[in-house]
């Protein structure tokens, strides 16, 4: 080709006259000169324009990435007003700002750096759980959100569910009117890479320019570049800033090709000075041309002939792999040609022979006759020709066919052309799948049945059909999450029912059944339309009022309860009465906290079963505190046993004629670290809840035994101890073993027992107990006789050693004869049974008088000696030992 173009030159040479060639080379100099400085101007138009394409893409870029990132702040917005919304609750929301034309692949909410809210979720189930906190490439730029307070686009960014994208993290401060806002987590928008650059432009590829962009992470310039090739930063390109909503890329572009590239003015230039030597060889190549030309037109005929008969072939081979017939009809004559494949379909012999319309018409089955002429006709009209109709074949097999056409016209006549084909395993394919499907739709009808059955039964209580307590629960989410948003509040009943327990013992559960039941309906039908009734357990249950929870209507609604409850239910031969406690709390102010407020009407349930059941109770602040400290005292109880801080106290008692020494009665107190001595008034009751009542008498009874025995062995008369001992102490199976361990000697030592624990009917334990006591040489003394319900009867059972008459009797005895008389009674009752008197609470000189005028055996109370520890005991003792001796 060189050799050529070299020997062309040489013959242009050799015709062309010194003067052309003179005038040739100045146009060569001059074209040189002004190609370069067309190449200056035209660099200085090249940098333009690539700055008008840059800046074009850059405010692509710019709005697509403020505008997806602005349809998140109203999300974000959103969860600060419910910080605690649900899966569900994000889902929604988020799902309304993808209906946005939007670049966001999926967005995020992560409550304290954890994802844990996602919309969509499929896809994105990897990304739920990650913790920022712990992610090496997402952690700078999320606390950096979180310290800046602002937005912060990352990316490119690896994400765990697969792909990059850029990130714009949200960071979401609770309570930023108020002087110290809450840090709940972030917010973040997931933008697809992909689609932002193709919406963007930068992916066009009629782009004339080259594009780099820089800034990783919103960093600008100093940021590392994350698109684009290197050599574009390395080129002297054209910059500039892309703003983002906090922090910014710098986008660098150069033209396709390079600066070197000429420009196109260039070329023309060149071309103009080529034109006067070309206009030489034109001739001669315009002739080889046309001569070239002529050769390649004979071979393009020969190629295309090969090509159609390769074609038809093609055609053939297809026709018959896909079964389909052709045809064609003369519109005109009726004459219709049917190949051989379509005179298979139909069962007609292939002999060439044509066909007629009223030929093809009998073959068609007579349910479908009709609608195929009517297709045929307005194919006719319209140019294109469909149908679907069955044909019946001379054997009498039935055929499903499907046939296309198109109607054209030629030098002469109408026709139409189309091709059939048999679609008659597609129609019983098609047919089975329906059956198919609407088995599956019954199935599926089967299971939402099956399923609403076992939701049902999930949420309601069997034996009354009322919701249990995990619907209960599940309510009271949904007033918490509607009242968080709406002024709003609620009131919840704890009902248990009294006497219950007792039914079900003695005449059986299917009683007890029919009892709740029956409860369920009163229920039922005593409260409002709106009020919610649950049962929660064996024999408790809820009612739930968001209406109208004023005092005054919850408090009738209770009353209204307990009245239809208090009437008898009849079962077979038994009137069952039962009664109900019902402790109500109230929230009016919203949002509702639904545990709180169980908790809240169990406390008032508790208050109102311990004044008396069959009644009710509100929760109120007084009864809050009541609780705390009865709570308090009872954690502080269960301390003071681990460090024995209950201890014996002591106060004498004194023979009624000589005022000697009788014996010494130990009274429980508890050594309080910080309140001081304390008395069983202060902590006995919460004792006795614990059931650490019997502990305590134990510990007293030890240290009892030790400081009696220290005192014997100083030489202190004390002729005998007395200790009270509590009903649950008696019903220790351990009693016995446990005192015959103490080695007590026989006549030294009383158990005070108050006279309510002795009934007619006692606890076979207890009577066993007492007995055994006495078998041990322990005397059993009745505390506060006169207070309690024991009878003659039981007396005379029990054979106490002393009789100990309650200071309620002794107290006015200095002004009321009457209960000189009573108290003179009750000395008359010891004297006949031979039981000695015991008078407590003597508190004057007078009323010792009085009583040992009555005939009293034995007295005690401050008139004559205060209870004192053990030490202050003996100091006593000596004393009075060293006062008789002078």
């Amino acid at each position: 080709m060189a050799n050529a173009i070299h020997q062309r030159f040489q013959a242009l040479l050799t015709w062309t006259s010194l003067p052309a060639v003179i005038a040739l080379v100045v146009l060569l100099i001059a074209g040189i000169f002004a190609d370069h400085q067309n190449s200056i101007v035209a660099d200085q138009a090249l940098r333009v324009d690539v700055a008008k394409e840059m800046n074009l893409i850059r405010a692509n870029i710019e709005g697509n990435v403020n505008g997806d990132l602005q349809l998140a702040r109203g999300l974000v917005a959103t969860i600060v007003t419910e910080p605690n919304m649900s899966q569900a609750r994000f889902a929604k929301l988020a799902e309304s700002l993808f209906r946005e034309k939007t670049h966001v692949r999926n967005i995020a909410a992560a409550p304290g750096l954890v994802i844990s809210l996602m919309y969509p979720m499929e896809g994105n189930e990897k990304a739920v759980g990650l913790d920022f906190r712990k992610d090496e490439e997402q952690r700078e730029a999320v606390l950096r959100a979180r310290n800046t307070k602002q937005m912060v686009l990352a990316g490119p960014v690896e994400l765990k569910q697969g792909g990059q994208a850029f990130i714009g993290r949200f960071p979401v401060f609770l309570d930023r009117d108020r002087p110290t806002e809450t840090f709940w987590g972030i917010v973040a928008a997931v933008i697809d890479i992909q689609r932002l650059y193709e919406d963007s432009g930068l992916l066009d590829k009629k782009l004339p320019i080259e594009i780099a962009l820089t800034g990783k992470d919103a960093l600008g310039q100093s940021g590392a570049r994350f698109y684009g090739p290197a050599h574009v930063m390395e080129s002297n390109p054209v910059t500039a800033e892309v703003r983002l909503p906090t922090g910014s890329w710098q986008i660098a572009a150069i033209p396709k090709g390079g600066w070197n590239a000429a420009p196109r003015s260039a070329w023309i230039l060149r071309l103009a000075m080529l034109i006067g030597g070309a206009l030489v060889l034109v001739p001669i190549v315009i002739a080889g041309r046309l001569l070239e030309q002529r050769h390649k037109h004979y071979a393009d005929l020969r190629r295309s002939e090969r090509r159609l008969a390769q074609l038809s072939e093609r055609l053939e081979l297809a026709l018959d792999a896909s079964q389909i017939g052709v045809w064609e009809q003369d519109l005109d004559s009726d004459i219709i040609s049917w190949d051989d494949r379509l005179n298979e379909i139909y069962g007609k012999p292939a002999d060439g022979e044509p066909r007629t319309f009223e030929e093809w018409s009998r073959s068609i089955h007579a349910d479908d006759l009709e609608h195929a002429k009517r297709d045929f006709a307005q194919g006719i009209a319209t140019g294109l020709y469909s149908s679907e109709y069955r044909v019946v074949l001379p054997n009498g097999v039935v055929r499903h066919l499907r046939a296309r056409a198109k109607s054209y016209r030629d030098d002469t006549n109408h026709k139409m052309v189309g091709a059939e084909w048999d679609v008659t395993a597609d129609v019983a394919l098609t047919r089975e799948l329906e059956q198919a499907k609407n088995l599956a739709e019954t199935r599926n009808a089967e299971l939402e049945a099956a399923t609403a059955r076992n939701e049902h039964t999930a949420l309601h209580d069997m034996l009354t059909g009322l919701p249990n307590r995990r619907y209960l629960d599940t309510m009271l989410e949904r007033h918490a999450v509607a009242d968080s948003t709406a002024a709003g509040g609620a009131a919840l009943l704890h009902l248990d029912l009294d006497r219950f327990k007792q039914i079900n013992d003695t005449l059986g559960h299917s009683v007890g059944d029919a009892v709740l039941i029956h409860t369920a309906n009163v229920l039922i039908s005593t409260v409002g339309s709106a009020d919610f009734v649950a049962r929660v357990g064996g024999d408790e249950f809820v009612v739930l009022c968001t209406r109208d929870i004023s005092t005054d209507q919850l408090s009738q609604l209770a009353d209204r309860i307990l009245q239809r409850l208090r009437q008898p239910v009849p079962y077979k031969d038994h009137q069952c009465r039962i009664g109900v406690s019902i402790g109500i709390a109230v929230d009016a102010d919203g949002p509702v906290d639904g545990p709180r407020l169980m908790v809240n009407a169990d406390i008032a349930l508790y208050r109102a079963k311990r004044r008396g059941r069959n009644r009710y109770e509100f929760f109120t602040q007084d009864l809050q505190s009541e609780i705390v400290r009865t709570k308090r005292v009872a954690d502080e109880i269960l301390a003071g046993l681990e460090r024995n801080e209950f201890v014996p106290h002591y106060q004498l008692q004194f023979d009624a004629k000589t005022l000697e020494v009788a014996g010494v009665e130990a009274l429980a107190r508890w050594n309080h670290p910080a309140e001081g001595l304390q008395t069983p008034a202060g902590f006995l009751k919460i004792a006795e809840e614990l059931n650490v009542v019997s502990i305590i008498d134990r510990l007293v009874l030890e240290q009892t035994l030790h400081d009696f025995d220290h005192w014997q062995r100083a030489g202190l008369s004390v002729p005998r101890v007395s200790v009270n001992v509590s009903a649950t102490r008696l019903q220790d199976e351990d009693l016995i073993n446990s005192l015959g361990s103490l080695s007590i000697k026989p006549g030294t030592v009383s158990f005070e027992l108050l006279e309510s624990i002795f009934l007619d009917d006692n606890d076979e334990l207890v009577v066993w107990n007492v007995n055994q006591i006495k078998e041990l040489g322990i005397d059993i003394e009745i505390d506060d006789f006169g207070t309690g319900h024991a009878s003659i009867v039981g007396l005379l059972e029990l054979q106490p050693r002393r009789l100990k008459i309650a200071r309620q009797l002794v107290r006015p005895i200095g002004e009321s004869p009457q209960q000189r008389q009573v108290v003179q009674s009750i000395v008359q009752i010891g004297r006949s049974l031979g039981v000695e008197v015991i008078a407590e609470g003597v508190e004057t000189m007078q009323q010792a008088e009085i009583l040992k005028n009555l005939g009293c055996d034995i007295l005690q109370g401050y008139a004559l000696s205060r209870p004192m520890n053990a030490h202050d005991i003996m100091d006593f003792l000596r004393s009075r030992r060293k006062r008789t001796a002078s």
